[in-house]
């Protein structure tokens, strides 16, 4: 029960004093405040994006093989990368809080310990694309290559990751469990793949955005 005074407010309210507001914007100059340096994500990932798109186009231009399917598929690749970085590396800070004890690694080397089905599925799901983008990439793609794709995406991003929590203030952890159920998305990714691609609508349709004309999937 909460005790009250004659004016009817709560005593325990009154003791602790009104709760701290964040400060998020100064009233004086009316621009946002960053006390750590959060560095903003679109100003790198928009030119990381950009970056790799540039990249793809000028390989298919070079090799004789631009068509509006495949820049389609170097688009969606570009915007997917760029996606990643921002949602797995970010945020991170140029002068991040200074920390009491010694930094110690966030990383969890168990795997299926208290781990959350959740996150699980939110790994699954980020990773199917990857799954589908890279046989319409390869000219002979195939299970080993696909899984040396998702594993080598999934750990890049977990080293990163570690990279980033001690000198960036990092907010991520690098997880065993992420890299296993990353790898299980991109494998279901490139398992829906191939049951569409039985499909002769579906193959002549894929047919038009592979870079390899007479890439065969096994």
């Amino acid at each position: 029960m909460l005790t009250e005074c004659a004016d009817g407010h709560d005593l325990r309210s009154i003791r602790q004093g009104p709760a701290p507001k964040p400060h998020r914007r100064s009233i004086a100059s009316g621009v946002v405040s960053n006390p750590f340096d959060e560095i903003p994500v679109l100003p790198v990932v928009i030119p990381f994006g950009v970056a790799i798109l540039v990249l793809l186009l000028w390989r298919l231009h070079a090799t004789g093989r631009f068509s509006v399917p495949r820049a389609a598929v170097a688009a969606a690749l570009a915007v997917y990368a760029a996606g990643i970085l921002a949602n797995t590396v970010f945020p991170i800070f140029m002068n991040p809080p200074a920390r009491e004890e010694s930094w110690i690694p966030g990383v969890v080397l168990i795997p299926f310990v208290d781990y959350e089905i959740g996150d699980a599925a939110t790994n699954v799901a980020v990773f199917l694309p990857l799954g589908v983008l890279v046989p319409l990439l390869l000219a002979r793609p195939s299970w080993g290559r696909v899984l040396v794709a998702a594993v080598g995406t999934s750990l890049g991003i977990e080293l990163i990751q570690l990279a980033v929590q001690g000198p960036l203030g990092g907010g991520h952890i690098a997880d065993v469990n992420d890299l296993l159920w990353n790898t299980v998305g991109g494998m279901a990714g490139y398992a829906i793949f191939l049951l569409l691609s039985r499909m002769p609508w579906f193959s002549r349709f894929a047919d038009r955005f592979r870079w390899s004309p007479q890439a065969v999937a096994t």
